[in-house]
């Protein structure tokens, strides 16, 4: 067969599972040792050992991957990766014994973000994103999520949503949009989070999915999310807005069990949700209804480690019931500023209390599956895009023991080299 591509010569690769990982099967990464890669058209075509590919391919490029392992490019699939300005005096104010809550009712968190991005145009939006977007590409993150939520009225979220667009036409990875309105209660409507799920669900979701339709084609998906949380939107504003949502075409998400179970995660399974994220505080009965169902338990531990918490999501209970369990980065300017999902999948080894395995397969084809892409991206598998990443170490057991460097060569979306080496 004739290629467009041949890597050759990887110490292994890690090929994992066409579809997602659920319960005890999480970590099925099936290996290939002696590896290479056959790529046509964008799309992998054979995987096998080198020597076999190497007699039965015909290639226009080759790479030798010597000395690395081949793992499909990492999906981040919960990122807040847009805003203006930086809320590095509020770790400090962290440090100094405020909580997160006590922050944001004072003001802070969230809403100074939002203060500094609803002064930004939609250029100046794109272009303090692309570099965020540009190191999470070269850390190996080939798919993301990009939420709004850092406008909370109607024109700023929209230039969001514009600019999500552009980035997605303009930047080599595919970026799916979350429209993120109910985030916060707005300073216009402080003390009235009626009057702004009103907003929400009779002006906001309709105009922005006209709006996201328009920029990026009638087929285009767009998913909506909730932070429904203690001091953010209740669990009855949460329900409303996402069965609103629902009734439009938006697909669903929800912030939920963060810091307190208000029966987010519950109502998640009930709408079915493609995620629930966050599960910090979720309740044993919540997490078998996540095993029962086909909702994705997305686990963020770079939050509880920003905020130096000592709570992180439960996953060894996901695990034995069950559930789709992924991880994501929560890339976001307050709480987790960090672009790396090399250093999601460390934290989940020691504070989840994952092997490294299981987190490659949660960073990976579980984490596709949260953004309903698990039949295009998240394994080595025959038919799906050839995004792959080549990490500088002997074998897989190398990543999530190792931190606080990047351990990636280089980079492939859809066959074409796009990072780093």
């Amino acid at each position: 067969m004739r290629l467009d591509l041949l890597i050759h010569s990887a110490a292994e690769a890690v090929c994992l599972t066409e579809a997602p990982q659920r319960g005890p099967a999480l970590g099925t990464l099936n290996l290939v040792p002696h590896a290479a890669l056959a790529v046509r058209d964008g799309l992998i075509v054979d995987v096998g050992p080198s020597a076999v590919l190497r007699r039965k391919h015909r290639a226009e490029r080759q790479i030798d991957a010597s000395g690395c392992v081949l793992l499909p490019g990492f999906v981040d699939p919960h990122t807040h990766a847009m805003w203006i300005g930086d809320r590095a005096l509020e770790f400090e104010q962290r440090i100094a014994g405020r909580t997160y809550s006590e922050i944001l009712a004072a003001g802070g968190g969230i809403l100074s973000t939002v203060d500094q991005t609803r002064a930004a145009s939609v250029a100046q939006l794109v272009e303090a994103t692309r570099p965020r977007l540009r190191r999470m590409l070269a850390h190996g993150t080939t798919t993301c999520e990009i939420k709004t939520g850092y406008g909370l009225d109607l024109d700023s979220e929209l230039r969001m949503l514009e600019a999500i667009a552009r980035l997605q036409r303009s930047m080599p990875m595919t970026i799916q949009a979350t429209f993120l309105p109910a985030h916060a209660i707005p300073r216009e409507h402080a003390g009235q989070p009626d009057a702004y799920v009103d907003e929400i669900v009779g002006r906001m979701l309709p105009r922005a999915l006209t709006r996201w339709r328009e920029l990026c084609g009638k087929e285009a998906p767009l998913f909506v999310d909730v932070f429904c949380e203690k001091g953010a939107f209740s669990l009855a504003h949460t329900r409303r807005i996402l069965e609103r949502a629902r009734s439009l075409g938006y697909r669903l998400k929800i912030h939920a069990d963060e810091f307190e179970n208000l029966g987010g995660t519950a109502l998640a399974v009930d709408l079915g949700a493609a995620s629930a994220d966050h599960l910090v505080a979720t309740s044993k009965r919540e997490i078998a209804a996540l095993g029962a169902s086909s909702t994705v338990a997305v686990a963020l531990p770079g939050t509880p480690f920003g905020l130096a918490q000592s709570a992180y999501t439960p996953a060894r209970a996901l695990i034995q019931a069950g559930a789709t369990l992924a991880l994501a980065s929560d890339f976001n300017p307050g709480t987790s500023p960090c672009e790396s999902m090399q250093m999601a999948i460390a934290l989940a080894c020691r504070y989840l209390r994952l092997t490294p395995a299981e987190a490659i397969a949660a960073a990976t084809i579980n984490a596709a599956a949260a953004l309903d892409l698990a039949h295009r991206v998240g394994s080595l598998t025959v038919g799906k895009q050839a995004d792959l990443i080549a990490l500088e170490i002997p074998s897989h057991h190398h990543l999530g023991y190792r931190y606080g460097t990047n351990l990636v060569k280089w980079v492939l979306r859809a066959g074409k080299r796009v990072g780093r080496g």
